[in-house]
């Protein structure tokens, strides 16, 4: 990892962050462990509205469940009841999603908790696996790793292709959905195959991880500009995400095991020309969707996609300005004095009012890269 410049900001970066954190740990959380919060079910609703009341429940995703798992885990110890909203939560993953008959995991269940979506994607598979590992690293609770050990053997018995790749969806009893691999699911697996190795030692998990990024590169990245194509190489109507460049150079970098990996030297070339492509250098927002030539696909500029150009600015080398200057953007364009603005359209102007239940993982994956960066 290269040397982190140190400069007369620091101090402007440090009180900065401070805010940002007290705003995360004052406003942003206590919003899921009150009105966000359905005790009957123990779940949290899927979004409140910017009044602070939940949007009228459609469904309740194992996803967004395992996400907020990860984000009270990531709070024990620092903000009373996370413990305990933690548990909650592991209970209700099995309670509510668990597939008791073809094993596996729900998409998601009805507002009475009733199985909604039956089928079995690789995306809900990846963030239970990445929560219960950081759950486990808290608690280490038996029954906690053998969760975990139940999804790394779905994913390889189920999902994987035999190439080093896995497919993106299955039916409830497995079939084929014929749906390939697909850019994001894959991402948020290497990340969940990171999280298990930071608490424990796994040769498998290890073997597979480096499998997966050798197949990521050569099915997935663009030869001419280096970039990660959300669909295989050679697919109709493909796109890249900057957003997810940046998350996929995070992972690769801030990895011992993966940086210097042909994927990572990827990453690293295309990295100023995702810069130069998709983010607004007046304000910092990154564009949604690019095509290879660098036009929109989609203008919106999405909190997630902030947090996570930020966390990789953290891995940069001289990066003491750019961090200042895009958590700056990330307070005032996307934080506000009732919790955060979702989305802004092309224009810049506010295009959701929601809060979903999904989006504190994002703040605070790309809190904790910073905290590290400035520790």
């Amino acid at each position: 990892m290269p040397p982190v410049s140190r400069s007369a900001s620091q101090p402007d970066l440090t009180a900065l962050f401070a805010t940002v954190q007290a705003h995360f740990q004052d406003v942003i959380v206590p919003l899921w462990q009150g009105p966000g919060w359905n005790a009957e079910l123990a779940l949290p609703y899927e979004a409140l509205d910017a009044g602070h009341q939940p949007l009228p429940p459609q469904r309740y995703r194992a996803m967004a469940c395992a996400r907020q798992l990860y984000l009270f885990s990531s709070l024990i110890g620092q903000v009373p009841g996370a413990e305990e909203r933690a548990a909650a939560l592991f209970r209700s993953l099995q309670q509510h999603f668990h597939d008791a008959e073809h094993g596996g995991w729900f998409y998601s269940i009805n507002p009475q908790g009733a199985p909604l979506d039956h089928r079995k994607d690789l995306y809900t598979h990846a963030f239970i696996l990445f929560a219960c590992a950081h759950y486990w690293d808290k608690v280490r609770e038996p029954l906690v790793e053998s969760v975990l050990n139940a999804v790394l053997e779905v994913v390889a018995q189920r999902f994987a292709t035999g190439d080093g790749l896995y497919e993106a969806c299955l039916e409830r009893n497995w079939s084929s959905l014929n749906t390939g691999p697909l850019q994001n699911p894959l991402m948020h697996l290497a990340e969940a195959f990171l999280a298990t190795l930071s608490v424990r030692e796994d040769l498998a998990v290890q073997r597979v991880l480096v499998e997966l990024c050798t197949a990521m590169q050569k099915r997935f990245i663009d030869p001419q500009h280096g970039v990660l194509m959300e669909k295989p190489l050679g697919a109709v109507d493909n796109w890249f995400e900057p957003g997810h460049q940046f998350e996929w150079y995070f992972l690769l970098e801030s990895s011992p095991l993966l940086r210097g990996s042909r994927l990572h030297a990827s990453l690293e070339r295309a990295f100023a020309y995702t810069e130069q492509l998709g983010v607004d250098q007046s304000s910092g927002a990154v564009r949604a969707m690019l095509t290879l030539d660098g036009q929109s696909k989609d203008g919106t500029q999405r909190i997630w996609a902030q947090a996570e150009y930020l966390r990789a600015l953290t891995l940069r080398p001289d990066s003491e300005a750019p961090v200042l200057r895009q958590l700056q953007a990330l307070q005032q364009r996307s934080l506000h004095a009732g919790g955060w603005h979702e989305c802004r359209d092309e224009s810049g102007e506010v295009s959701r009012q929601d809060m979903p239940s999904t989006t504190p993982y994002h703040l605070a994956t790309c809190y904790r890269g910073l905290a590290d960066y400035l520790g």
